[in-house]
């Protein structure tokens, strides 16, 4: 055996094992089996490891199958019979056999067909009722459901004895399945008796139809022993009990009526006798079978029928004997019976033996009925019940095998009717019903009348009787078939139900009794003691753990048979209004049960402190079911632990055998109530402690009131107590909390207690968890106050900082001592448990916590709430005396008593975040860091999906710890793989029930109490079941618990903003939230709903939109429509007063709720019925309010259903943008959707992609009309055509788009931007090709403007090519002397020339600097000005000058501070009117508490006089920066207005620069008229000078443009070499092919290039587009570059090119490094690039030389040069050749050879071309790159003047952003009247309390936390808080700083001065940050 087959066989083992242990109830005892195999040879596969037949013989003989016995432990026999042998050849058939008729999955309904047929016809028809049909399968097969209908279909086929198994039979599991039904075969053969009159075939499919577990329904005939006064064991015989006479019927159905008026009698007072077995359902009479106990006959006093305690089985035989032969007819009969006359046969087997086999049977079937069979095992966990499932069906949708599941899931809503759900019978066919019942009148041979009076119970009534199951045997089949996790659930949940408990449990497969003493573990028990002194009422409230409530106990047991239900009775005594223990009467109550025998239930009175109290203290009741008489054991435990005894009798006769216990009792020292139910008397004290009292005759409430009474009397004296702990000291008792697991969990969680058991509550957090007491809180505040600077912000930011760190360090250092040991002993178990282990450690934790702090808790809130009243009584009587001052300082301290004393497992998790967060904050890790904290959210992430909830904002510290929460939910991701949840929240004021809410809804953990329950907001994910995530579209939901609005905990003066910011944090973070609002208080209302809808708005203006259902809890008379409908209008009317009032305060214009958020009063608005029905601690929940949340529950899944929810990435970042912008305070303008910035920038980079993909289209067109046009073949470009050439790829990009946004995981995001981005894209390919036609139309147009050249031209080469071919032929005796030729050739050239260009002028070079110096003199302007402006050469860098006050003087007025107001608002009239162009870029930063405070940051234009100030001060900075723009402004005016003239077309002439300074001056001299200082006339020279300078490339270009293409002079200078070239070629000697060739190659030579060129320019710009990283991405990309390439050079100069004009750097940048990439980083790469487009060219020619050469050589060269030039398209345009002196060629073949010789020294030459010639080509790599990226947005940040990043020029409605803010002193800011440079950011100004003054003119200051009001400049910017992180310009200006100072002659002083953290940041640094706010 190798090492596979040995784990196979290990595995199979092991399911082996399974399997078995789950047969084990019904394998207990089994009779030798013999199993015949028949059917067709090819449905089975027999070999070596089929384990049903492991050989191939044909011997058809019994062979004992040693596997089958090693698989199930058991003697079975395999008999092969496959083939259909003949009847000779057949064995004897054994005595229990089965037959498994074997057949194809293929052919089902035939083989079974004919199979039955051989069976009926070779054995007997009666055979084919003990046949089981197995249908055989390959491995990957399905079964063929077309053939199973159709064998279905046949009347003999049964479901119940139908398998499916492969044809290999080697599944273990497979086989075991199949045995276990047919045992099932095997016992139904042995109930059926003689007399029966219907096959097992026929039982089987009554079963089927019915879907009743009959076996489960059998009753059993009592027979009561008067006369003995014991009980006796009877055997009676089935067959015997079938009587011929009717009359025998009767009688037994009379006596069995006897035994069932008693206690334990299941039925109604109207429902009859128990008198007949489920086999009336099979026609079989009233037979009795197996073992009467007439003692255990006593049915259950609150079940009812229960068959006695007794159980029936059939004895196993002790000899073999042939039953069934070939010939035999008769059925299996069963041993040991009695006859009729009570002659005994001795049985086989012993009653006791026999009692539990048949319970283990039919507890069996009951687990099947209900369909827990496989979960007795295995175990149902709360997982399974923590999902989010089907809908709860409706009780008309219940049948019996989802009622368990039914139950728990209305249990776990708080439904206390779970306990009884009524089950839909499947009902007959009326005509079938019909019949039945004639034939069963017919069968009784009674006429109708006597049928009136029959006591035959064959009824329908009984039948569908027989169908229910009664609910206890529910509730304990879940709990037994529940694992301890689920039962301590299920307990809890009936705990909160009011129902009484289970305390003693028999196991039902051994005689040990159990304790779940675990799962009383979670339940609190709280009530109030009353006490009187003094004529003063006290009291006291205590809440505790119920399991350490030391009560006493009253215990009841019932002895023998009574009619009085003991159940009914307890009950009276506990709570009148409710059924804590269920009996008799109560609905649902079933003739039998099965579970509750032996069963001891317990329950607790608790008093409420009312003088209605029942009982003024806590007292435990405890039931034991059943009679006490069988259960010894469970009785003696009880009488034991029990403070109080009652006990119930029949009488109180010696001769009962209860009298023995009686007197037991009796004689103890144990108080003693005796209730005896043939007895009327009243109570009687026989002696001290014991009691006597009649029940004859009695009601049941007088019987109550007197035992309340002698149980008050008896408990008021001394007594024993009772604590549930100590059940695990008693002896025979096993609890379930002694399973190793659940030790190994409680030891390691013992391990934390023993350190902290002793300490005061009050400091173990203190102590133990130092991280999250006083240094979190303190690190909070700071963080806080970070975001809210004042003063000198940088200076106090980097203090704060700094104090942060220190308090991580000082975290990170207490994290590591002594006093970590609690949190390295819980992690290391986190770490190291097994996952169960795990569960108990962590449940056992916090319940021993609990342990710990309750009797303190418990003390702290009665102060609190005793407090809290005498304040309300103060306040009401409106006393403002000192006493209301100390009763609030009063309630303060309880508060934070309370607080230090709230002590739990979140505080324990809260501490993991702290330590992680403090280690991850430090850079780099401390010498003394011990344990790994690093793996602490990945432990968190375990528990989270788990099902665990993990604390998302501290209630405490009121902080989301951000650090902790992102990377738990990283690991989360991890761990499922970034699954879609929805997020619910919720919403409502304190102790309003919202946990509660949320955790009946979805069987939540959320934690519930009085006062204070959840504080701050935890988080819980709710897995979606698989059955239904096709239903919706996402994977989880995650509710989010948040803490009540408006606590009393909390100050005042904070209440307001507190419960705003939560509020918004939870509103913000749900996709739906849940409103909730407690009772009618309608100002309490106002206060949450203004909170609500102001949240709601501010979602609406970040562009969030979640929704809302109103939930009102509390409601009376939920039920009345019309209250409601005008309950619905006021919430109405208050929503909308509420959105008016909030929008006057978030500055919007809202006229009603609907306005805000989308919302229906009809349909999201839900009344809730109040939570418990009558008043706690003793009032059950209501069943209103478990419908309710149903029906809510419905409704938020609806919704869902419409919602595709968001990642749980997007949840992530969602918090930390959400909690961010609350920080900052003004949440509207701070808020920053993180996640939706990340997905725009994605989508920025597809945008480039799409446009990339047209424009390099486009660019490939271009390159092949160009030089058509170029070369005049082309005079026309249509923009049809160009359209119709672009479709195909503006197709593919259309696609791509589409499926972008249709596929991509962000699709509902993106969905906002897909209309504009789509129409961004066809307007950019709508500009693509109209620039391209215009460029086109350009070069048409210059060709039109040189027609008259181009008329001569064709003349000059004709003339040229006949004078050369003629001085040629006078020159050939010269022809070998090169310089001969040439001197000759020069000789005649010039004169050809001057004989050309007789009539036509020559175009002259043009002198720029001499016209401009011309144009100013005109002008007026002196020449030495001119002449000292040039060789300073000052006006070069006029735009980028750092100071402008020397071009300035100042107006004189009279008397500057006498300007009338009048004069001011003409002056503000003027500045509105010249609509923005000079208007002021003014701010002043003031101190907003002082606004006049002459320390503040001011920027001003004010008239101030200050003739006496220093030349620099003269000059304020907001004009330095208008004057600077005003430049630019000017030159852009300029350039635009020259590159207007037609240059190239028409030539240079000087009054195009009389134009420009014109223009110049006319400017000048309007800027000066709106501002208080004129220009001197330097300026205006250095301005002019400056515009002609920026524009003389243009028009030298453009020039030489129009005279290369318009001078015939210069055309024909450019030809000579070329008509030398012919004339040396003539002279030579060659043909005109030869010369002809040459000129054809000297053209593609000209062409080719170009091509090569032209194409290589725009691979080698597509290939760095695609990977260059500073291309390939978005715009911020490229700014992130550029800004790191500037600090890699250190080189001022380009910093102040990109501060004063960062277009032009960044064109700078683009060109640099296309300069670097072709001849330096990446030269390899181009100059392949460049080879492969050579080659490709070459190819092209090779190719259009071939196809244009015919074979026949038709033709003229013409027609050859038009073929030739045809085929080289569209990759080549050939120039216009003429061929009028070369008519003589017609051998083309030689031409091509020619031309083919050429060719190789072209591409010779052409793979010799470098990249400077690329870089110099019309398509140059860096214009098309600087054309596709610098196509953007340039508007720059109104603050700082950074430039907004976004790819897209026009990006509307988005804001302008940009994570590269700077400091405003990086500009040139400064302080007015001073020369201290500014060194604030702007992120870090909009959160500061600071102000700013939009424009000069401007009257009020606006504070830069609303800087979006200041105008439309302002409002287009989305400017952030980001506490100024970026390190990039706080290094520039530290390593800068004296070159900035002397630039703008300004110091980085006062309050400028550097702040010394500043100059810590390395180079290093800053280029990271760059890195660190792209991520952002």
């Amino acid at each position: 055996m190798n090492s596979h087959d040995a784990q196979h066989l290990e595995n199979s083992d092991k399911k082996v094992q399974d399997g078995i242990e789950n047969m084990s109830a019904s394998n207990a005892v089994n009779p030798e089996l013999t199993l015949i195999l028949f059917g067709n040879r090819n449905s089975i596969e027999i070999g070596s490891k089929n384990i049903l037949l492991d050989h191939d013989q044909e011997k058809y003989e019994k062979e004992f199958s040693s596997r089958l016995y090693d698989l199930l432990g058991r003697q079975i026999s395999v008999v092969n019979m496959l083939g259909f042998p003949s009847i000779d050849t057949i064995p004897e058939i054994p005595e229990v056999h089965i037959f498994i008729l074997l057949i194809s999955n293929d052919q089902q309904e035939n083989q079974y067909t004919s199979g039955l047929q051989w069976l009926e016809k070779t054995l007997g028809k009666e055979h084919s009722s003990y046949v089981m049909t197995v249908v055989t399968h390959n491995d990957s097969d399905e079964i063929c459901e077309s053939e199973l209908q159709k064998l279905k279909a046949k009347s003999s086929f049964s479901e119940k004895r139908y398998h499916t198994c492969t044809r290999s039979m080697t599944d273990t599991n497979e086989i075991i399945s199949l045995l276990k039904k047919i045992d099932a075969m095997v016992f139904e053969s042995r109930r059926m008796t003689e007399g029966n009159k219907i096959n097992l075939d026929e039982t089987l499919r009554i079963d089927e139809e019915t879907e009743s577990d009959n076996e489960f329904q059998d009753a059993v005939e009592s027979l009561n022993e008067d006369d003995n006064c014991i009980s006796s064991l009877v055997e009676v015989n089935p067959g015997q009990c079938q009587s011929t006479e009717k009359g025998q019927k009767k009688e037994s159905a009379n006596k069995s009526k006897a035994s069932f008026d008693n206690e334990d009698s299941d039925m109604n007072d109207d429902s009859g006798e128990q008198s007949k077995e489920v086999g009336q359902k099979k026609k079989s009479g009233t037979e009795t079978r197996g073992h009467v106990d007439v003692k255990g006959s006593q049915m259950n006093d609150e079940d009812g029928g229960k068959k006695s305690g007794i159980n029936i089985v059939s004895c196993q035989p002790s000899q073999k004997s042939k039953i069934l032969q070939h010939q035999s007819t008769q059925p299996p009969t069963v041993s040991g019976t009695l006859n009729i006359n009570g002659s005994k046969e001795k049985p086989l087997c012993s009653s006791s033996e026999e009692e539990k086999q048949i319970l283990l049977k039919e507890t069996g079937m009951l687990f099947e009925r209900l369909e827990l069979q496989d979960k007795f095992q295995t175990k149902l966990s709360p997982a399974e019940f923590l999902q989010i499932g089907p809908p709860i069906k409706q009780t008309n949708e219940i049948y019996g095998n989802n009622l368990a599941y039914a139950f728990l899931q209305r249990l776990m809503m708080l439904d206390y009717r779970a306990r009884y759900i009524p089950v839909q019978q499947i009902t007959l066919d009326v005509s079938d019903s019909e019949a039945l019942q004639v034939s069963k009148s017919s069968d009784t041979e009674k006429g109708d009348f006597d049928a009136l009076y029959s006591t035959n119970t064959e009824s329908d009534q009984s039948n569908n009787n027989n169908n229910h199951v009664h609910p206890m045997d529910v509730q304990m089949a879940v709990f037994h078939c529940s694992d301890s996790f689920l039962k301590q659930k299920i307990i809890t949940k009936l705990s909160q139900c009011q129902y009484a408990l289970p305390l003693l449990v028999p196991d039902l497969l051994s005689t040990n009794i159990e304790c779940p003493l675990w799962t009383f573990r979670q339940i609190t028990k709280t009530w109030k003691i009353s006490t009187n002194k003094e004529n003063k009422t006290t009291v006291t409230m205590k809440s505790m753990p119920i399991y350490k409530a030391d009560t006493p106990m009253v215990s009841f047991f019932r002895l023998g048979s009574m009619s009085l239900s003991k159940s009914q009775l307890m009950n009276a005594l506990i709570n009148d209004r409710h059924d804590t223990f269920f009996h008799r009467n109560c609905k649902g109550s079933t003739k039998s049960r099965y579970l509750m025998d032996g069963v001891a239930e317990i329950a607790w009175y608790c008093p409420a402190g009312k003088d209605n109290d029942f009982f003024t203290d806590c007292i435990a009741f405890c039931n034991l079911h059943g009679d006490s008489l069988a259960n010894v054991k469970q009785r003696e435990i009880l009488t034991e632990m029990s403070s109080v005894i009652v006990v119930l009798v029949p009488t109180l006769e010696k001769c009962h055998e209860s009298s023995a216990v009686i007197e037991t009792l009796y004689k103890s020292s144990k108080p003693l109530i005796i209730l005896s139910a043939d007895n009327d008397c009243p109570a009687v004290q026989m002696k001290p402690q014991k009691y006597k009292l009649g029940l004859k005759e009695r009601s049941q409430s007088d019987v109550s009131e007197e035992l309340k009474k002698i149980i008050k009397s008896l408990l008021s004296g001394p007594h024993t107590s009772f604590r549930l702990e100590t059940m695990a000291k008693i002896s025979g008792v096993k609890v379930d909390e002694d399973q190793k697991v659940c030790q190994n969990g409680k030891s390691a969680a013992m391990e934390i207690i023993e350190l902290i058991e002793r300490m005061d509550i009050a400091k173990i957090k203190d102590t133990f968890l130092p991280c999250q007491g006083q240094l979190w809180s303190n690190w909070c505040k700071i963080n806080k106050e970070l975001h809210h600077l004042k003063g000198e912000i940088e200076k106090e930011k980097g203090q704060k900082s700094h104090q942060l760190m220190k308090l991580r360090e000082k975290q990170c250092k207490v994290s590591n001592v002594s006093n970590s040991k609690l949190m390295r002993l819980f992690t290391q178990s986190l770490q190291s448990l097994p996952p169960k282990e795990r569960e108990y450690f962590l449940t056992w934790t916090q319940i021993l916590i609990d342990a710990l702090s309750t009797d303190d808790l418990s003390s702290i809130l009665q102060n609190y709430d005793e407090t809290w009243s005498e304040i309300l009584v103060l306040k009401n009587k409106h006393d403002k005396s000192a006493q209301l001052k100390h009763k609030q300082t009063e309630l303060e301290l309880l508060s934070q008593k309370l607080q230090s004393a709230t002590f739990g497992l979140e505080h324990i998790f809260r501490e993991m975040g702290q330590i992680y967060e403090a280690h991850k904050s430090l850079k780099k890790p401390l010498l003394y860091q011990q344990h790994d904290w690093t793996k602490y959210p990945e432990l968190a992430a375990d528990l989270m999906i788990s099902g665990h909830p993990m604390e998302l904002m501290d209630g405490d510290a009121g902080h989301v710890p951000l650090i902790w929460i992102s990377n738990l939910l990283q690991e989360v991701i991890k761990k499922l793989g970034d699954p879609r949840v929805f997020v619910l929240s919720v919403l409502g004021v304190q102790s309003s029930g919202k946990s509660t809410m949320l955790n009946a809804m979805f069987g939540l953990q959320f934690a519930v109490s009085a006062g204070r329950c959840t504080k701050g907001a935890y988080m819980q994910l709710v897995k979606l079941s698989e059955e239904n995530k096709d239903r919706y579209q996402f994977d989880y939901i995650l509710v989010v618990d948040t803490e009540g609005l408006r606590a009393l905990e909390l100050a005042d003066n904070a209440t307001l903003h507190h419960d705003n910011e939560l509020a918004t944090f939870v509103v913000g973070l749900g996709n739906m939230t849940l409103i909730n609002i407690f009772g009618e208080n309608t100002a309490e209302m106002k206060d949450v709903l203004q909170i609500v809808v102001q949240a709601f708005m501010r979602m609406k203006k970040v562009k969030l939109s979640p929704s809302c259902v109103f939930v009102h809890q509390n409601v009376t008379d939920i039920t009345a429509a019309e209250k409601n409908m005008d309950g619905k209008r006021r919430l109405q009317e208050k929503l909308d007063k509420m959105a008016q009032l909030a929008a006057k305060e978030e500055v919007c214009d809202v006229e009603c709720f609907s306005d805000v958020i989308a919302f229906d009063v009809q349909k999201d608005v839900k009344y809730f019925a109040q939570l418990w029905e009558g008043s706690p601690p003793m009032a059950p929940p209501n069943p209103g309010y478990s419908e309710s949340i149903q029906e809510l529950k419905s409704i938020i899944l609806s919704k869902a259903k419409q919602s595709t929810a968001i990642t749980l990435s997007h949840f992530s970042t969602k918090i930390q943008d959400l909690w961010n912008a609350l920080m900052n305070e003004h949440f509207v303008f701070s808020f920053k959707n993180t996640k939706e910035i990340a997905v725009y920038r994605k989508l920025e980079v597809q945008y480039g992609n799409w446009t990339w993909a047209l424009r390099s289209e486009m660019l490939n067109i271009e390159n092949q009309l160009y030089p058509r046009i170029e070369k005049g073949q082309l005079d026309k470009v249509e923009l049809s055509y160009l359209n119709k050439e672009m479709a195909k790829t503006y197709e593919e990009v259309t696609k791509s788009m589409t499926a972008y946004f249709e596929d991509d995981k962000d699709k509902e995001m993106l969905v906002q931007w897909r209309g504009r981005f789509e129409n961004k894209i066809k307007v950019f390919q709508e500009e693509l090709v109209r620039g391209v036609k215009r460029k086109l139309d350009e070069v048409i147009q210059q060709n039109n403007a040189r027609k008259m050249l181009d008329k001569k031209k064709t003349e000059f080469e004709n003339n040229l090519l006949q004078k050369s071919k003629e001085l040629a032929h006078e020159s050939k005796a010269m022809a070998e002397k090169e310089e001969d030729l040439k001197k000759q050739f020069n000789t005649v050239w010039s004169h050809w020339v001057k004989e050309l260009t007789s009539d036509t002028k020559p175009i002259e070079n043009i002198s720029l600097e001499e016209d401009q110096q011309l144009v100013l003199q005109d002008l007026g302007v002196e020449w030495g000005l001119i002449d000292e402006s040039r060789r300073s050469k000052r006006y070069k860098n006029l735009s980028v000058r750092g100071d402008y006050s020397d071009y300035i003087t100042q107006k004189k007025y009279p008397n500057i501070n006498e300007e009338s107001q009048q004069s001011q608002e003409n002056k503000r009239e003027e500045d509105k009117d010249t609509c923005g162009r000079v208007k002021a870029l003014v701010h002043k930063f003031q101190n907003s508490k002082n606004c006049s405070s002459i320390d503040a940051f001011e920027i001003s234009s004010t008239t101030q006089q200050h003739e006496e100030r220093k030349p620099e001060n003269l000059f304020q900075y907001e004009d330095q920066e208008l004057i600077r723009s005003f430049i630019n402004e000017v030159e852009q005016k300029c350039l635009e207005a020259i590159k207007s003239k037609p240059v190239t077309t028409r030539g240079y002439t000087p009054t195009y620069l009389q134009e420009l300074a014109k223009i110049v001056k006319e400017r000048v001299t309007e800027f000066e008229s709106l501002k208080k200082f004129r220009f001197k006339k330097d300026f205006t020279v250095d301005l002019s000078l400056y515009v002609f300078d920026r524009a003389e490339g243009w028009l030298l270009n453009a020039h030489k443009i129009y005279r290369d293409n318009n001078d015939a002079l210069t055309y024909l200078d450019n030809k000579k070499n070329e008509y030398y070239n012919i004339f040396r070629s003539f002279c030579k000697g060659s043909s005109s092919a030869v010369v002809f060739g040459e000129i054809i190659c000297g053209k593609l030579k000209v062409s080719a290039a170009e091509a090569v060129c032209n194409k290589t320019g725009v691979d080698i710009a597509g290939e760095m587009r695609s990977n260059f990283p500073a291309f390939s991405e978005n715009r911020l990309n490229l700014e992130k570059h550029v800004l790191a390439s500037l600090a890699e050079k250190e080189d001022f100069s380009r910093f102040t090119t990109y501060i004063r004009n960062p277009r032009a750097q960044v064109e700078a940048f683009i060109k640099e490094e296309v300069k670097k990439y072709m001849f330096t980083t990446q030269k390899v790469k181009a100059q392949t690039i460049l080879k492969k487009n050579v080659e490709d060219i070459t190819r092209v020619i090779s190719q259009a030389l071939f196809e244009a050469t015919k074979p026949d050589g038709k033709g003229n060269i013409e027609m050859w040069v038009e073929e030739f030039s045809s085929k080289l398209k569209p990759e080549l345009t050939l120039d216009t050749i003429s061929c009028q002196n070369f008519s003589d060629i017609n051998n083309f073949e030689f031409l091509k050879e020619e031309i083919e010789k050429g060719l190789k020294s072209i591409t010779t030459e052409m793979s010799k071309l470098s990249l400077e010639k690329v870089n110099d080509c019309r398509q140059k790599p860096d214009q098309i790159l600087i054309d596709q990226l610098c196509k953007c947005c340039w508007e720059r940040c109104p603050f700082c003047a950074a430039v907004c990043t976004n790819t897209l020029k026009d990006h509307s409605p988005e804001k302008h952003r940009v994570p590269f803010h700077r400091p405003s002193g990086v500009k040139g800011w400064h302080v007015r009247g001073t020369v201290e440079l500014v060194i604030d950011f702007c992120t870090t100004l909009v959160a500061s309390d600071r102000r700013f003054y939009p424009d000069a003119d401007s009257e009020e200051a606006v504070p830069f936390k609303q800087y979006p009001t200041a105008g439309e400049k302002f409002a287009s910017w989305s400017i952030t808080a980001d506490a100024s992180m970026l390190a990039y310009w706080k290094w520039f200006i530290c390593h800068f700083q004296k070159q900035i100072e002397g630039y703008y002659k300004m110091k980085f002083q006062g309050s400028g001065e550097i702040p010394q953290q500043w100059k810590n940041f390395s180079k290093k640094d800053a280029i990271e940050s760059l890195n660190e706010m792209c991520s952002l």
